[in-house]
């Protein structure tokens, strides 16, 4: 990417970081407790199935902990994770407005398709942005600025 406008970073809502934490923290005790009674040699099927749900846990919440968006001067760049990328070309777009992600449109938070077709990247319920695009679903992702990017994207497309 070339010539960047705006770079952004939203790190996951913080009823996300508790909601792993907790789960992290309770496969914690329970295998610490495990291994402290010396259950570990009797149960190690127990311990066995823990430890790798425990680091599947951990490694979706580091994969999924935020979206970092690129504005550059042909492109717009959204990265959910590792395997998750939108790549828009500017042109492709042929609106953007800031908008709500909503639980009643995408039944929670991360990788959602939404009641009114839409495919979303949320972090957290709240603002976000929203792309029309010429062919394909609209896209919704999580912005703490949406204004900004929407302002910058309508600009780019009224000078092109």
């Amino acid at each position: 990417m070339k010539d960047i406008v705006y770079v952004e970073w939203v790190p996951a809502g913080t009823l996300m970081k508790v909601l792993v934490g907790s789960f992290s923290l309770l496969i914690l005790c329970i295998l610490l407790i495990t291994i402290a009674v010396g259950a570990a040699v009797e149960h190690l099927f127990l311990v066995a199935v823990l430890a790798p749900v425990l680091a599947f846990v951990l490694f979706m919440f580091w994969n999924y902990r935020g979206i970092q968006i690129k504005v550059d001067s042909k492109h717009l760049l959204i990265c959910y994770g590792v395997f998750n990328r939108k790549y828009i070309p500017i042109v492709d777009i042929v609106s953007c407005e800031p908008t709500k992600a909503s639980f009643g449109r995408y039944g929670g938070i991360g990788i959602r398709y939404g009641t009114d077709g839409s495919w979303a990247y949320t972090t957290s319920l709240g603002d976000a942005v929203k792309i029309i695009l010429r062919k394909g679903r609209p896209f919704v992702f999580s912005s703490n600025n949406p204004e900004k990017i929407c302002s910058i994207i309508n600009q780019m497309k009224s000078t092109s």
